[in-house]
């Protein structure tokens, strides 16, 4: 058994009804005919703010999908400003970037690495090279590491919005999963919840009578 030094996070932003696709902006990810890319930017909350740059201060590496990772060379490398959001870009552009995608793309955002073809391996390395390595975003890539257990934090921020209709963790056609709550859940002054979560136990199943 591979001891873990380090740990995978996995950071996305979630309407209530699970809807986890373009939190961002209207280009992010419009595939599906999504409608609502950008849908987080009204509900801005600084209790979501201060919890995610905590995260992002301790983070020594970015674990992104291939989708993902060409929104943020395109963005964070040519961004300059003081504040938050430029601490964001200096770590972000400071720290290794391992990138989920299929064949011999380029990466052009400095320190950018290919994730090799066998994810398992892939991630015991990172957990062995990294104390912190956070996935942000990269909702296909991260279905996949909830699905196989390849991850040990799973921050999800909840808003107070409904969709009905885009990409989710937990598809419809997915496997059951038992998560573990590693801590109590935080609310923001705009309404949304900070969840924080574990692998659990597998899903098991009773009489309420």
């Amino acid at each position: 058994m591979t001891d873990r030094t380090g740990r995978v996070q996995i950071d996305l932003f979630s309407t209530l009804d699970g809807v986890m696709q373009a939190p961002g902006g209207p280009d992010e990810d419009p595939s599906g005919g999504f409608a609502y890319g950008g849908w987080q930017a009204p509900l801005e909350d600084d209790v979501v703010g201060e919890r995610v740059i905590a995260g992002i201060r301790g983070m020594d590496a970015l674990l992104l999908g291939r989708r993902t990772y060409d929104i943020f060379a395109a963005y964070w490398p040519r961004f300059d400003a003081d504040g938050p959001v430029g601490e964001i870009a200096r770590i972000f552009n400071a720290v290794p970037k391992y990138v989920a995608t299929r064949g011999a793309h380029d990466l052009p955002w400095e320190n950018s690495h290919r994730l090799g073809d066998d994810l398992p391996a892939e991630i015991a390395r990172l957990r062995t090279d990294h104390a912190d390595v956070h996935v942000v975003g990269s909702i296909d890539f991260a279905r996949t590491l909830v699905a196989e257990g390849l991850f040990d934090v799973l921050n999800v921020w909840m808003y107070p919005i409904v969709l009905g209709a885009g990409k989710r963790l937990f598809p419809a056609e997915g496997g059951a999963h038992g998560l573990t709550l590693l801590e109590p859940p935080v609310a923001g002054s705009a309404g949304a919840i900070a969840l924080r979560y574990g692998p659990g136990e597998p899903v098991r199943t009773g009489d309420m009578t």
